[in-house]
């Protein structure tokens, strides 16, 4: 048996075939007989609300749902572009939210589990931004638009993001070492999955003294990909189309 982990898959209505390739992925074997299935964030392009009427959400939830009614728990920790997915979509979808930096003992190893943008903090601004749009009050103030006018910010929130990922270094974009050394420390583990750098790798170094690892799972913009964790290690893979 096996704990398996996906994220960063931006579904989103522009790009039918990784929705069906999900799909896919969901229906097969090796989900319907793992441990566990984690989705650690941006499971979509943009989520404007658990209200959304349109097909895509129907979608995901029944493929989810199918995996929970085999048995088989799917955890979900919200990511960036999905922070706004609520209790009443993940009640739908059979998904158990997770807070981003949980801990979960996986196969006898303790293993933090982050989306990863917090981990980004060379990125300056993008934590400010990030800091805003969490709170209560910018929530509620979202949610309370019309289903039209959450579709149009979305879509501006994107052009935006575009931007800012264009005009920033590559080095920026990626995860800081030292913040890393603090949430494993912090966490009292030697393992992290993240997701959201979309720079799928398994890191292997040492902190303070102890062999430790730093998993990055992979986007699904070209192909899928998906992490595999059991008591031999871990593993990633990608998914062809």
């Amino acid at each position: 048996m096996a704990s398996l982990f996906i994220a960063d898959l931006h579904l989103d209505e522009s790009r039918p075939h990784i929705t069906g390739l999900f799909e896919r992925y969901l229906a097969s074997e090796e989900v319907r007989q793992a441990d566990a299935l984690y989705i650690l964030g941006d499971l979509v392009e943009a989520w404007i609300g658990d209200d959304d009427d349109a097909q895509l959400p129907a979608r995901i939830a029944r493929a989810t749902r199918a995996v929970r009614d085999s048995g088989r728990p799917v955890y979900f920790m919200p990511g960036n572009r999905d922070f706004l997915l609520g209790r009443d979509y993940a009640d739908r979808a059979g998904l158990t939210l997770l807070q981003d930096g949980v801990v979960h003992d996986l196969h006898g190893r303790p293993t933090l589990l982050m989306h990863g943008d917090t981990l980004c903090t060379d990125d300056v601004a993008y934590q400010a931004v990030r800091r805003q749009v969490r709170t209560p009050e910018w929530k509620a103030h979202i949610l309370a638009m019309p289903l039209e006018q959450r579709r149009a910010f979305a879509a501006r929130a994107r052009a935006d993001s575009r931007a800012h990922t264009g005009a920033a270094t590559e080095s920026i974009m990626d995860v800081n070492d030292g913040a890393v050394a603090q949430a494993m420390r912090g966490a009292g583990v030697t393992r992290l999955i993240h997701g959201h750098t979309h720079r799928p790798a398994i890191h292997e170094f040492s902190l303070d003294g102890q062999a430790a690892q730093r998993i990055v799972l992979g986007d699904w913009y070209d192909q899928g990909s998906v992490l595999r964790v059991d008591t031999d290690g871990a593993a990633l893979r990608g998914l062809s189309l």
